[in-house]
């Protein structure tokens, strides 16, 4: 809870529906000096009504790149460690309709095809926590109004304002744009028959993927000639799962980089791509967790390993998760009886005890603990 017009509103109404029920979180990028006292306000605010209030802090100067993208992720991972502390497998968020004709018309510019052009997900996971957003179909104006008339005060985010971010900039165009007859309203019909057509498209990339694809340990198997032969899209679509399941990140791979995948893996040679490590051989492509991409990686052992996997075992203080690599692989000495490759074990995740292996489930040294997948692989899923 932000203290925002939109995330008030959507606190008041939860506590309305089920006060019993409701715990609310602030997250204090550390961005804006005026964040602690919005952060207090919203105290303030849950101390009243008996809703517990919890504030979490980022700190935004280890960000790299996009900073507001940066915070954006940073806010989802910080809520979903600390709702699955508390036991709470739901989160509401506050976005609006508002929002997806920001989201549409910014996609727009970019030249996006269906896929950007399509609605805003209603519900998405990060680990084992569901993100919901229940009023996309509600204008920013009428929770202000909402709020008005309940007497509910709200912060205003001075970074809304500032044009230097492209959203802003489309938000303060879409009054010249509804009088061309661009409203919240026309652009969220278009938004919806582009979510059906891509629905559809999905559908049957689904069926394909549970033709072609096999998932071990893990990684993905395609075959690297795919007969009968589908079409382009549908092969895109498949492509984009694995990499987004293994990989991860914020952002699909741009088609730049899908094109030098399919190249590469016609002519059968291994590849990188979206933190993913390709490798060909007897005609089946094999798609590992790149190593380099999670090498300074180390999170408590009772968290989500980079988002799929959760390790259970005999939990205690000081234990981390992190990867394999060929020093812990060293102290493996069964890991060829996995029948796994060497690169798939060395990604995998370990439990550490600073530089000590404790376990290695996928290479054979469970030490009474196992690894478990909890993001299934799926086509189709809208990233956040």
């Amino acid at each position: 809870m932000s203290g925002g017009g939109d995330s008030m509103a959507l606190l008041d109404m939860a506590i309305r529906v089920a006060p019993d029920r409701v715990r609310a979180v602030t997250v204090d990028h550390g961005l804006r000096a005026e964040a602690a006292a919005e952060a207090e306000a919203v105290a303030a605010f849950c101390t009243e009504r008996g809703v517990p209030h919890t504030v979490l802090h980022w700190n935004g100067d280890e960000a790299e790149g996009n900073l507001m993208e940066a915070a954006r992720q940073a806010r989802y991972g910080l809520i979903a460690d600390w709702a699955e502390g508390q036991g709470i497998g739901k989160v509401l968020l506050g976005q609006t309709k508002d929002d997806q004709s920001e989201t549409f018309l910014m996609q727009l510019t970019r030249g996006a095809g269906v896929d950007g052009l399509s609605a805003m997900a209603d519900a998405f996971d990060v680990g084992g926590v569901s993100f919901i957003r229940p009023m996309l179909d509600v204008t920013r104006e009428d929770l202000r109004d909402y709020l008005t008339d309940r007497n509910i005060a709200w912060a205003d985010d001075p970074t809304n304002d500032n044009p230097k971010y492209a959203r802003v900039r489309f938000r303060q165009a879409m009054p010249q744009l509804s009088d061309l007859g661009l409203t919240h309203d026309a652009l969220a019909k278009t938004v919806a028959a582009m979510q059906s057509g891509k629905d559809a498209l999905d559908h049957y990339a689904a069926i394909e993927a549970a033709r072609l694809v096999t998932i071990v340990d893990g990684d993905a198997v395609i075959p690297q000639h795919i007969q009968p032969a589908i079409p382009a899209d549908i092969e895109r679509r498949i492509w984009l799962a694995i990499l987004m399941w293994i990989g991860g990140g914020t952002h699909t791979p741009r088609q730049s980089a899908l094109d030098e995948l399919t190249a590469a893996v016609a002519d059968g040679r291994g590849h990188t791509v979206n933190g993913c490590q390709i490798t060909i051989k007897y005609g089946a492509v094999r798609i590992t967790r790149e190593l380099s991409a999670i090498s300074g990686k180390r999170i408590a052992s009772t968290e989500i390993w980079d988002r799929r996997w959760r390790l259970n075992g005999p939990h205690k203080a000081g234990l981390k998760i992190a990867p394999l690599g060929e020093q812990g692989l060293r102290d493996c000495p069964d890991w060829r009886e996995t029948r796994q490759p060497r690169h798939t074990l060395i990604a995998s995740p370990a439990v550490w005890q600073q530089e000590r292996l404790v376990s290695a489930p996928l290479a054979g040294f469970s030490n009474d603990w196992e690894a478990q997948i909890v993001t299934p692989f799926t086509v189709g899923k809208k990233v956040h």
